[in-house]
């Protein structure tokens, strides 16, 4: 059981709305409120650019875009934050093609490994690499020992074939004596 026990529970209290009426009268009086903080903040913003026009740095203000204002001491300091900056989409145009990208270590790494690649493949077609040659020279024994089994397999039919034209014959002498 809880701590306090069943007592008082906040499930089981009245919730409370607020009328329409309510809400429109809170939104005229906040958008009241931001009308004098923006009069004012415009009255303190025409100083501050004519002293900064006596100061010849204009540009200071113009960082946020002057359409927010800004609060508490933010006026006061300037940040330079990269992450703040809105980043500009480049131009077709301003694109220039001529300047060679610079990669990164594994750009580098993956093109090179490509050239070594294709370098060895080069050198293996050519016969110049130690497992093409051992694949020519398992490949010049295997051609041998297939020529050996198709001239013993030759010779074999030949024997056959004689074998049993002899056969043959020995058996059309035999129909023709015993006619």
């Amino acid at each position: 059981m809880p701590k306090g026990g069943k007592k008082g529970g906040h499930k089981g209290r009245m919730r409370t709305y607020t009328s329409p009426e309510e809400i429109d009268a809170q939104m005229k009086a906040e958008k009241e409120r931001k009308k004098t903080e923006d009069e004012e903040g415009a009255a303190v913003n025409d100083d501050d650019q004519t002293e900064d026009k006596l100061a010849g740095s204009g540009s200071e203000d113009s960082d946020d875009g002057g359409s927010q204002k800004r609060k508490g001491v933010e006026g006061l300091i300037e940040i330079e934050n990269p992450n703040r900056a809105a980043q500009k989409s480049k131009k077709v145009t301003e694109i220039e093609l001529e300047v060679p990208k610079q990669l990164s270590r594994r750009e580098r790494e993956e093109i090179e490994k490509q050239k070594a690649k294709e370098r060895y493949m080069k050198m293996h077609l050519a016969g110049k690499t130690d497992q093409a040659k051992a694949d020519l020279a398992r490949l010049a024994i295997i051609r041998k020992q297939r020529e050996d089994a198709a001239r013993k397999k030759e010779e074999e039919r030949k024997a056959k074939e004689a074998s049993q034209a002899a056969a043959a014959a020995a058996k059309g002498l035999h129909t023709l004596s015993l006619k």
